[in-house]
């Protein structure tokens, strides 16, 4: 799988949502195709997450399918909530850019709880969480929405 590839996704939707740049993409692992992706909609409901509207889209389009050979890749380590939702819906493995620490020395509110200590908590799944897949990138995502620097080419 190209990590960087699918990430890059991540990054283009978080870009829909410059204030808070929070992108996810859902991949099936065996043939790459993307089966759900979401962006930031905090504005129009706060459980609206980027993992949160992937997850939503992926249950609409392929919710029969076994969810255990996905592949979720997001801006930023998903907080509490979204790993609980990923712990839920089955999703094999998680790559992240962002980590909370970063987002929550720029500021950013954070639930001070990793996503693989939930993911430890969730002994019915064995999810596989990696973070760092194009990390400077993401940072730039988060920096610049803290700056006010949105869409500015800045990032």
């Amino acid at each position: 799988m190209n990590h960087e590839h699918f990430m890059r996704r991540a990054i283009e939707l978080a870009r829909q949502a410059p204030q808070y740049p929070f992108g996810a993409v859902i991949v099936r692992r065996d043939d790459g195709q993307c089966v759900g992706q979401g962006f930031n909609r905090s504005d129009l409901n706060p459980t609206y997450h980027g993992e949160m509207v992937a997850i939503n889209d992926c249950a609409v389009r392929h919710c029969a399918e076994d969810w255990r050979g996905f592949d979720l890749y997001t801006t930023a380590e998903p907080c509490a909530m979204c790993q609980g939702a990923i712990e839920w819906a089955g999703i094999g493995r998680v790559f992240y850019g962002t980590s909370i620490p970063y987002l929550q020395k720029l500021g950013w509110w954070q639930i001070d709880l990793r996503a693989a200590e939930v993911s430890a908590r969730a002994v019915f799944r064995d999810t596989l969480i990696v973070g760092g897949i194009l990390e400077t990138e993401c940072n730039a995502l988060f920096a610049a929405a803290r700056r006010g620097c949105f869409g500015t080419g800045s990032e």
